[in-house]
């Protein structure tokens, strides 16, 4: 078992910030400060693996009562990956990641996203020095526009006709291939 984990502190000073209903940018009096901490656990038992990740992030910036999380930035995030490998054979693994709740910036559906949870597979065959694999991403099929619409119901101050992507945007996602090794 191999446990890492890694605190952070990050102070920023005269950041620059756009100001995105008046489409202006200017310099903060006040440094945006990132705190936070990043964990990684992984557990063998060949030919068996287990790895969690855990990700807590506090973003702020702005000044006085207008400081607020930095859009954007989910303060809250999780992945769980499982592997079944033998070097000779395959591999076969199952993953699921966790993304919390973000502040939103000028978006006209909602001022915080919703969180959400990716799922998804490998499975890896080898013959010889040939390796087939398919590979399946977002298994559950989480789109963003399946909470609100991409497209805005008025132009923004920048000339955007789109809301910022906070979840996927393409949904399911299989594919396949080959590996050759020489």
């Amino acid at each position: 078992m191999s446990l890492t984990a890694t605190l952070f502190w990050y102070e920023v000073h005269d950041p620059a910030v756009v100001d995105r209903a008046t489409y202006t940018l200017a310099t903060l009096g006040e440094p945006t400060i990132n705190t936070g901490l990043e964990t990684v656990a992984t557990v063998r038992r060949p030919p068996f693996s287990l790895t969690g990740t855990y990700t807590y992030v506090h973003s702020r910036e702005g000044v006085g009562t207008g400081r607020a999380d930095i859009p954007l930035t989910p303060r809250h995030s999780a992945g769980l990956v499982g592997m079944w490998e033998r070097e000779e054979r395959g591999r076969i693994g199952v993953e699921a990641y966790f993304t919390g709740q973000q502040r939103l910036e000028d978006n006209p559906y909602r001022s915080q996203s919703e969180g959400y949870v990716l799922f998804g597979g490998l499975v890896e065959r080898r013959f010889g020095r040939v390796r087939l694999f398919v590979n399946a991403e977002n298994l559950g099929g989480v789109r963003q526009t399946r909470f609100d619409p991409l497209v805005r119901p008025f132009q923004a101050a920048d000339g955007r006709w789109t809301v910022d992507a906070w979840a996927p945007l393409d949904g399911r996602v299989i594919n396949g291939g080959m590996r050759l090794s020489f």
